[in-house]
């Protein structure tokens, strides 16, 4: 199962753009984002992955319920420590089990849960899309604060799009 690695890389590849960041360009909130900074859509992806790695205790998993740490959005150094430990998290992950995903109702007068059946490794597709998409939105913040960063070239791109743009090269 490729789920593990793509994770993995996932994690990789936001260490990499942690270590070319300060915390000023990590935090500054960034007009073309609505205001709203690289730290903040960091933060927000690793919420996510949190969420999954601690669900796998109890078997419940609840984004919803996510931390929202401003200090992780701020600090780079924290970040690269919550990575840190995701890694751990998701490289103990040996089979897939099942789970149940709680989220609150999307009618915002309403106050209650829902549960949902799922499983690990649907969660880890989800949160591994989760991030891409928000990589692609921190891509376009670098371009104001960072433009002469590398970034791998798959960075923010679903391997969807970069297997058809492989397959569209070896046909032309």
């Amino acid at each position: 199962m490729d789920i593990i690695p793509a994770s993995q890389r996932i994690l990789d590849q936001l260490t990499h753009l942690l270590k070319n960041l300060t915390n000023d360009e990590y935090s500054k909130t960034l007009a073309v984002l609505y205001d709203n900074s690289i730290g903040q859509h960091m933060r927000h992806t690793l919420e996510f992955f949190s969420c999954l790695t601690t669900g796998l205790t109890s078997g419940i998993v609840n984004y919803d319920e996510r931390e929202r740490d401003v200090f992780l959005e701020s600090n780079t150094l924290e970040a690269l420590s919550s990575i840190a430990k995701l890694k751990v998290a998701i490289d103990q992950i040996k089979d897939n089990c099942g789970l149940k995903l709680v989220h609150q109702s999307y009618d915002l007068d309403a106050r209650e849960e829902h549960e949902v059946d799922t499983n690990l490794y649907r969660e880890l597709i989800y949160n591994i899309e989760h991030a891409v998409h928000h990589m692609a939105l921190m891509k376009i913040g670098l371009r104001e604060i960072k433009p002469s960063l590398e970034l791998p070239k798959d960075f923010g791109v679903a391997s969807s799009t970069m297997k058809y743009r492989q397959s569209q090269q070896t046909t032309a």
